[in-house]
């Protein structure tokens, strides 16, 4: 293993247990990190010598060379995550004392059209609410997902992420663990509630040691935590038995959660703060979804529309 291939094992163990990042999170950004360590490789900089020395030769060059070779290939969001990285492991190594300056100073994320969000009518989150299934314990568990994922417009890492010590159920909220470990409180509505309960009961009854203190929420059916891709998976399930022809995972639901908010009256820095969004313009994007209810109005109540 060379020394930057060591080094790189270091920024893993510092995302795990000092930034407490999702594994899901900590493997994109090794992987990321890693396809650097390949390039510079692959040009005769990481040749398995003094690591150090050759990570301090990284210039501006090099980070523009490598650039290159991505927007040759990739999109430009794939482009941004993997210089946010790269932006997170030389200030690691500049924190370690392992580079003496850092060589992205100055470097910014290619500029990108922001995305349509995907999100469901009231009707349609209705419909697939409704098709939900009440008996069994997997059938209790999806319910209960799909529930909190709509009541509450948590992201599907923090979703997984509860334990049952998280659910204040006389309160009526969650505590969740955002981006960078961020803790924060979510009410959640009592449809949600009753359909945690009533996955609760039959936790209990196939798995006697779970549904207290620490244990995980959600279960997969051999009594492990859920994966993400498991809920995308069940979230896909429910858009289909529902005849919803519309492309989603759980992030669309969270993008659902913020729409109805918004178009029922919820101020911008309300739902800001039920997101967990550090910034208000990343809450802004939700705005022009309002505008065909804007204009609906404008249509109705305006003397001259």
């Amino acid at each position: 293993m060379s020394e930057i291939a060591r080094h790189i094992e270091g920024f893993g163990d510092y995302l795990r247990d000092q930034a407490r990042f999702s594994p899901h999170s900590v493997k994109g950004y090794l992987t990321d990190v890693e396809g650097f360590r390949v390039y510079l490789e692959e040009n005769g900089l990481d040749t398995g010598g003094d690591g150090d020395a050759a990570l301090r030769s990284v210039n501006t060059r090099w980070l523009r060379g490598y650039l290159k070779t991505l927007h040759d290939t990739r999109k430009k969001s794939t482009i941004g995550r993997k210089l946010a990285a790269l932006k997170g492991f030389f200030r690691y190594l500049l924190r370690e004392g392992i580079i003496d300056r850092d060589p992205l100073v100055g470097f910014s994320n290619p500029k990108q059209e922001a995305p349509l969000v995907t999100f469901l009518s009231v009707d349609e989150a209705f419909r697939v609410l409704g098709c939900l299934p009440d008996e069994g314990i997997l059938p209790a568990r999806d319910r209960a997902i799909m529930e909190v994922l709509y009541s509450s417009g948590v992201r599907v890492s923090e979703l997984v992420g509860l334990d049952w010590r998280d659910v204040d159920f006389s309160l009526g909220v969650l505590k969740v663990f955002g981006k960078g470990s961020k803790e924060r409180i979510v009410p959640v509505g009592e449809v949600a509630l009753k359909a945690l309960r009533d996955y609760a009961a039959h936790q209990r009854e196939r798995w006697e040691r779970t549904a207290r203190g620490e244990e995980p929420v959600f279960l997969n059916n051999l009594g492990g935590r859920i994966t993400t891709r498991s809920v995308a998976r069940i979230v896909e399930k429910y858009l289909r038995l529902a005849g919803i022809p519309v492309r989603m995972g759980p992030h669309g639901l969270r993008h659902t959660f913020a729409t109805h908010l918004l178009n029922a009256g919820a101020d911008l820095r309300s739902i800001q703060e039920l997101l967990g969004h550090a910034s208000l313009s990343t809450t802004q994007r939700y705005t022009h979804v309002n505008l065909d209810q804007l204009t609906a109005v404008y249509d109705r109540a305006h003397p001259r529309a």
